[in-house]
């Protein structure tokens, strides 16, 4: 299949890309390199270009033909669209309203579609499932619940086929060591634990001890991004075989605290690795952990980086690395 991946220059595009060409399909990545990187894009073709840019999206479509798209561009940071809105509205919604529209005009039915457990907001549940209410609370999760909305408004009225993905927190990298998270400012946990075991001097940060949780700090699902991206993969295969717009939960099932994510990395990486207790940060639930069970019946996905440590492993044998 060729497949266009936009993002395809960030952490899980690059991941997606890489995948992709080993399965055999072509890839074309759109991405505008804001956050992404150039060498993140080791496989297929790069097209510099933003989701925003109508005139970029019709000539992309125009000249090359696609079979599915791969939606990975977002701005993603929840503090930051708590304080700029406006940025993550026009960026997540409109360029993704601007992609989709691209899509129906060359005839492109299938999209698979990056969204977030930042949709459920503050859990009601032990384990989050897709019957969940869907009920955000900051501006990033709701324009990911804006976009599935709109990709089930698409498929009542043009057809178009979907699969929205909602990852917990993606974590790992490339075992190969080729590719890994790299973001600026790095915001993620387990890159910046990493980053303080390798550089002292980098203080890492822990945002709220008060949450109701065991020990204080938040818990959070933590998934290997070679099994996100394998979940990708079977999308593409669902669709074939299933109309309509479709959402599915991607975890491992397992919460850890922000706590028991330093105590692993210093298991793995052999160092201790000291923290600042900060304030809480605005629009963080306490705890997210997936029930992944719908995923698993329906797409027949299965994780197989199961234990955090070797989560950690791959972060780790990358970011000693510092490739990019």
């Amino acid at each position: 299949m060729n497949i266009l991946v936009c993002g395809g220059a960030g952490y899980i595009g690059s991941h997606m890309v890489k995948m992709l060409t080993e399965a055999g399909h072509h890839t074309t990545t759109f991405d505008n390199l804001s956050t992404g990187h150039r060498l993140a894009v080791q496989w297929g073709e790069l097209v510099i270009g933003d989701l925003l840019d109508e005139a970029a999206l019709r000539g992309l479509f125009a000249e090359r033909r696609f079979d599915a798209v791969m939606h990975f561009s977002a701005k993603s940071l929840v503090g930051e669209s708590v304080a700029q809105p406006a940025a993550y509205y026009r960026n997540n919604v409109i360029g993704t309203f601007n992609l989709l529209e691209a899509m129906r005009a060359a005839g492109v039915s299938c999209f698979v579609f990056s969204s977030s457990a930042a949709t459920f907001g503050n859990p009601v549940a032990g384990r989050i499932d897709e019957q969940h209410p869907q009920a955000p609370i900051n501006p990033y999760g709701e324009t990911k619940l804006i976009v599935e909305r709109m990709l089930r408004d698409y498929a009542a009225a043009y057809g178009l086929r979907s699969v929205s993905l909602r990852y917990f927190n993606a974590a790992g990298a490339d075992p190969a060591g080729h590719i890994g998270e790299a973001h600026d400012p790095e915001t993620h946990l387990i890159p910046n634990v990493l980053k303080a075991a390798l550089d002292p001097a980098k203080q890492l940060k822990v945002f709220g001890q008060d949450y109701a949780t065991p020990d204080g700090t938040c818990v959070r699902d933590y998934i290997h991004i070679n099994d996100l991206c394998q979940a990708h993969l079977l999308a593409l295969g669902h669709m074939e075989h299933h109309q309509g717009a479709h959402g599915f939960n991607l975890g491992n099932g397992q919460g850890f605290s922000i706590l028991e994510i330093i105590r692993a990395a210093e298991q793995v990486t052999g160092q201790k690795i000291p923290y600042q207790a900060c304030e809480r940060r605005p629009g963080d639930p306490p705890t997210l952990v997936a029930d992944a069970t719908r995923a698993r019946q329906q797409l027949g996905w299965q994780p197989q980086y199961t234990e955090i440590t070797e989560i950690l492993r791959t972060a780790w044998h990358w970011h000693r690395k510092q490739l990019y």
